[in-house]
């Protein structure tokens, strides 16, 4: 029986990384254990072992994403029969938006093309260039949130209400300044000082329309039967800029992001989240917050003790470290961080599945007090 969320200022998420999709979150139920492991996978892991294609037909075409999940879960099952959150009788994530075009929605609207590969996720054609003042200075978010793309997503919403009732998913919308670095380049790390008013103007388009769209497609998704109502800011360009331009230039539009949905949560990636903490803090209804190892987990834990939090872990140092490096790093998360995630997000094909399971039963054992 799922506990029931004792609700206060804060509505807690949780990591969530869709099957071959980038890392998410999700809400949480009051169900998660102290050292839960969030596992996902590089697409290589399952272009090779299951034969997925994913290139461009993948992330505009519901019924062949719809297909190769069934074989992705099928597979997942098999290899990590721990693992209670993927499900083969479980549907409703069969016929989904997650994972769709990367980490890339909010550049497609922008009309930044992608670069798909039958291996990878996609990335930007490098051959599309930046942004330049004049392009920033003259952009209409009506205009943008018109262009065919907005269109081609909702038709896909269309196709997989019709066909299977819920609309599953979770799109990957990034954080104000990761999206504008990818559309406006290193450029923007030189316009907060050269051009602070251009820089809030950008980012207040942007912003804008990632609150306007986000809640439209989570609006169809909540009448399909499928409640989502929350967003979470992926801040993984956050260690490129001061806690100085941080307060300035982006807690003015995280807060707004914040204020707009339910639940709310801040992604800063595998790095260091100590310099922000302060200004995080002050950020309403923080629900969520992750973070790498070399964060003062101690103090993220005392100013953040409602929260879900979450450790990035490196896929490389999973691969790579020995089984004791690996077991004093879960020692060192569950004592400073839990209850906690562990986000082994980005498995490579060349890890071994024995390394992955070895890794679940350690953060197991920790939450049974093993060892």
């Amino acid at each position: 029986m799922l506990k029931i969320l004792n609700i206060m200022n804060i509505l807690k998420l949780r990591n969530h990384i869709p099957i071959s999709g980038p890392a998410r979150r999700e809400p949480a139920d009051g169900t998660e254990s102290d050292m839960r492991v969030s596992l996902g996978f590089e697409p290589a892991w399952f272009h090779g072992r299951c034969g997925v294609d994913f290139s461009e037909k993948w992330h505009i075409n519901p019924f062949y994403r719809y297909t190769s999940l069934i074989k992705m879960k099928k597979e997942l099952c098999q290899k990590f029969p721990s693992v209670s959150y993927w499900s083969e009788e479980y549907k409703d994530d069969l016929a989904t938006i997650s994972g769709c075009y990367g980490a890339y929605v909010i550049p497609k609207i922008f009309e930044f093309p992608l670069v798909y590969q039958e291996d990878r996720w996609p990335v930007l054609d490098k051959n599309k260039k930046k942004l330049t003042e004049k392009e920033m200075e003259k952009l209409n978010i009506d205009d943008l949130l018109s262009n065919p793309f907005v269109e081609e997503l909702f038709n896909q919403i269309d196709i997989i209400e019709s066909e299977w009732g819920k609309i599953h998913g979770y799109l990957n919308w990034q954080g104000v300044l990761n999206n504008a670095f990818h559309l406006r380049g290193e450029n923007i790390f030189t316009d907060f000082y050269d051009k602070p008013t251009l820089v809030h103007y950008f980012f207040s388009i942007i912003c804008d329309i990632v609150i306007r769209l986000a809640q439209k497609v989570q609006k169809r998704q909540r009448e399909s039967g499928f409640y989502v109502n929350h967003f979470c800011v992926s801040n993984c360009t956050l260690n490129m800029v001061s806690p100085q331009i941080y307060r300035e230039f982006l807690f003015p539009y995280d807060k707004r992001i914040a204020e707009s949905f339910e639940r709310f949560g801040v992604h800063t990636c595998n790095w260091e989240v100590t310099p922000y903490l302060e200004e995080i803090k002050k950020l309403p209804k923080v629900g969520y917050l992750d973070m790498g190892m070399m964060s003062d987990l101690k103090k993220v834990k005392k100013m953040f003790p409602e929260a879900r939090r979450a450790v990035m872990y490196s896929p490389v140092r999973l691969q790579e470290a020995n089984l004791d490096e690996i077991k004093k790093d879960m020692k060192k998360i569950y004592s400073e961080l839990s209850p906690c995630d562990v986000v082994m997000a980005d498995i490579q094909a060349a890890t071994s599945d024995k390394r992955v399971n070895e890794l679940l039963q350690i953060c197991k054992n920790l939450e049974l007090r093993k060892e």
